[in-house]
């Protein structure tokens, strides 16, 4: 009889104990934390499975612990209830430009790109650069953490002051041209005295004719040589093979676009090779493709909610006969050059994308943008049309994922701190409806979005 109330007792004081060690875990999640999620489903951001059931604690603007105890969810106070939901890290576009930050930064929030690379433009004078920095550092208004290059650096009359004229542009203040090496060092030195992320350098020699000679050689390696020597990098803009092959002969790192390249696995063998010794970061831009195939396909705007949220002249362009010219020439491109007899999205992007998969296979540090400022790329929404471009042409969705978080944080060096969902790091996240890993689709389905562990207004 001893021997069973002893066992009684025994399993009682254990039960109290469990039922006070719950209690103790609420009371720790209501005060020790600002901020838990609950219950969610976790893609991290780092290429890891899915994680089940998982509370995510949020201490001032870190994620403070990662578990999977049970705790109870109480919206009125700090525990949102994640259960069927689905929790990545906030998104990267490593390829932006805006020439009115103040709308574009709230639409960037609204889709959860909470960081972005400007890499340079028409209107980007220090200044510039700085109100933009200024404003991704707050919190009160919605706008995702800008990093920057510098100014563009270019040869006399090329890209992009060639291309997209408009009287914005200024010499030595929104664009450097070279003249000579001399000039490189000083104005590396410069540039190099401002918080940037790396020199913008333009090798190429126009988008279409009639064109100009190419930046010497001589230039891109004097360029790249001073960056390193100041402390910076260069994130080198090229159109095709040939100045593809001059930015890593130069020892450049960070190629700023895919578009216009066309590798050959079997001829270009000796360059893949040295691509792949020499730890590159690549951006995508599949959306510069799919831009030029819009007034041709106006239907692809059809999206709820998105004509709610940017200036319908945007989607009144298709009807211009200019666009619908270049359209019709970029169409013709594809059939002459590669054969396609009515070439569609995803005969456009698939080869280009079989190419990401092998050159990531291979160590190659893909990374996710866009190229939004472009006519029909629009801030924040065609990140998400990047993406599923990516998983049109065969692309794992987990892959994806991390090309816009973590891969663009290891391009922007920032990965310590940003970039996946792990302890210690920033929490920027956004939270899904939807699972994104059955369809990359389900990135749109937000629900929330958060930056430094705090709800962002989304727009109405």
């Amino acid at each position: 009889m001893k021997k069973l109330l002893k066992t009684t007792t025994n399993i009682a004081l254990f039960i109290l104990l469990m039922i006070g060690a719950s209690c103790k875990r609420e009371i720790e999640a209501k005060t020790n934390y600002d901020l838990v999620i609950s219950k969610v489903d976790l893609i991290d951001g780092t290429g890891k499975d899915l994680q089940e059931n998982v509370n995510v604690y949020i201490k001032g603007s870190k994620i403070a612990k990662i578990d999977t105890i049970t705790i109870e969810s109480n919206e009125r106070n700090n525990v949102i209830n994640g259960e069927g939901k689905y929790l990545i890290p906030g998104l990267f576009d490593c390829h932006s430009h805006t020439g009115d930050y103040k709308a574009d930064f709230p639409r960037f929030m609204h889709y959860g790109v909470t960081s972005i690379l400007v890499t340079g433009g028409s209107t980007c004078t220090n200044d510039y650069f700085r109100q933009m920095r200024e404003m991704g550092e707050q919190d009160s208004v919605p706008a995702p953490r800008v990093f920057h290059t510098s100014q563009h650096f270019i040869v006399e009359g090329s890209h992009p002051v060639k291309t997209y004229t408009s009287s914005n542009w200024k010499e030595g203040a929104s664009y450097f041209i070279l003249k000579d090496t001399a000039q490189i060092s000083e104005l590396v030195q410069r540039v190099s005295n401002y918080p940037i992320s790396g020199i913008k350098l333009t090798i190429e020699d126009g988008p279409y004719p009639p064109y100009v000679e190419r930046m010497p050689q001589e230039f891109v390696n004097h360029v790249n040589k001073e960056a390193i020597k100041n402390g910076t990098r260069v994130f080198a803009h090229v159109s095709d093979n040939f100045e593809l092959k001059m930015a890593i002969d130069a020892g450049i790192k960070n190629l700023l676009h895919y578009t216009g390249v066309d590798l050959d696995f079997e001829k270009d063998r000796e360059l893949i090779q040295r691509i792949y010794h020499d730890s590159i970061s690549w951006v995508t831009t599949l959306m510069l493709d799919k831009s030029m195939m819009y007034p041709k396909n106006p239907e692809w705007f059809d999206v709820e909610g998105i004509k709610e949220i940017y200036p319908a002249k945007e989607f009144e362009k298709m009807n211009d006969p200019d666009y619908i010219f270049r359209a019709e020439e970029f169409v013709k491109y594809f059939q002459e050059y590669y054969g396609f007899d009515n070439p569609t999205l995803k005969q456009v992007v698939g080869f280009q994308v079989e190419d990401f998969i092998e050159l990531a296979k291979n160590g190659v540090n893909m990374v996710l943008g866009t190229d939004t400022g472009n006519d029909f790329i629009l801030p924040g929404y065609s990140v998400h049309e990047e993406m599923l471009l990516l998983e049109l042409g065969g692309m794992d969705p987990g892959q994806i994922i991390k090309m816009g978080t973590l891969n663009a944080a290891k391009m922007l060096e920032v990965e310590e701190r940003l970039g996946s969902i792990e302890e210690g790091k920033v929490a920027d996240m956004v939270l899904l409806d939807a699972n994104p890993l059955e369809s990359i689709s389900n990135t749109l389905k937000i629900n929330s979005v958060f930056k430094n562990g705090k709800a962002q207004t989304r727009i109405e």
